[in-house]
């Protein structure tokens, strides 16, 4: 059976699942997503995903034609017709159909579609050996300007940063915000870990603050409960590649790359040149989370 997509309260198949060019989210990017995991029937903090996914709308004042209890339930409608335990789920709301000019009051109903599928960001050998990272000189966008913890669907300035780091070699860029502080990744955020500075110490676990240009990532917020738990300092703190440079371990987190190493930075070795034990230990007890901690269902 082909994938079915939901779509506008129906699900259609995938080479059927179409929508208007007068779009506003085609047209201008006007609109909201969310990224999200299932994982052996279960889908990862999906009530936080959906709080944030209202949030973003709002802050546009796009309204959502449906409960979040009827969001669940499209969702998980979604991965059974298409026999998903282990899926990447993305929820897309538009602005909808309006005419060529910018104004949104032109657009009467929101588009929704739900798209069900899997995903693999990296290859294997980059989680076992450690992923090779370049600064970019595409800045992250202006908290003032587009405000990085919506999650719109206008994602141009992460892409072109994308392409600078391909360019480059890099399957990935880190990007500073416009004072030269360490934001994120194109679509990770970042942390870096210390080793005590004592046998009687703990290590020190740290990202940069949202208010600088970093998302409030739901996989973020796990991996800080679960550093926490191990009693590891966890931090939120102004870095500079200076601070990332000479780090014993950097790792990125994101709902499709989960958790992966970062080895080098701007051709400087981190660390040991391989994935830390503080990044191998968060990420276990991040795969023990994700068996346990989000909404069940079953296929069948």
């Amino acid at each position: 059976m082909a994938l079915q997509v939901y779509l506008n309260g129906k699900w259609v198949a995938k080479e059927e699942a179409k929508i208007s060019v007068f779009d506003h989210g085609l047209l201008y990017g006007d609109g909201v997503f969310e990224g999200i995991r299932s994982y052996q029937g279960l889908v990862f903090r999906l009530q936080e995903h959906l709080d944030r996914l209202w949030e973003s709308a709002h802050t546009l004042m796009l309204k959502i034609p449906m409960s979040k209890r009827e969001m669940e339930k499209a969702i998980v409608e979604t991965l059974r017709i298409n026999k998903l335990l282990d899926a990447y789920i993305r929820v897309v709301i538009t602005r909808g159909v309006g005419d060529l000019g910018l104004d949104p009051d032109k657009c009467k109903q929101p588009t929704i579609f739900i798209i069900t599928d899997k995903i693999v960001l990296y290859p294997k050998s980059f989680y076992q050996k450690g992923l090779e990272i370049i600064t970019v000189p595409t800045v992250r966008n202006l908290p003032e300007a587009v405000n990085p913890s919506i999650k719109s669907l206008n994602y141009l300035n992460n892409i072109l940063a994308k392409i600078e780091a391909k360019n480059s070699g890099c399957a990935e860029a880190l990007m500073l915000n416009h004072q030269g502080y360490v934001a994120e990744c194109t679509g990770d955020n970042v942390f870096m870990v210390k080793a005590p500075k004592s046998s009687k110490g703990m290590s020190q676990v740290v990202t940069p603050p949202v208010y600088l240009g970093a998302l409030k990532g739901i996989t973020r917020q796990a991996i800080m409960d679960l550093a926490e738990a191990r009693k590891y300092e966890v931090t939120e703190t102004i870095m500079t590649r200076h601070d990332l440079f000479n780090a014993d371990e950097v790792f990125l987190t994101g709902t499709a790359a989960e958790i992966i190493p970062v080895v080098k930075i701007d051709g400087r070795v981190i660390g040991t040149g391989k994935p830390g034990k503080v990044t191998e230990a968060l990420l276990r007890d991040f795969h023990r989370l994700t068996r346990t901690d989000g909404v069940r269902y079953k296929i069948g």
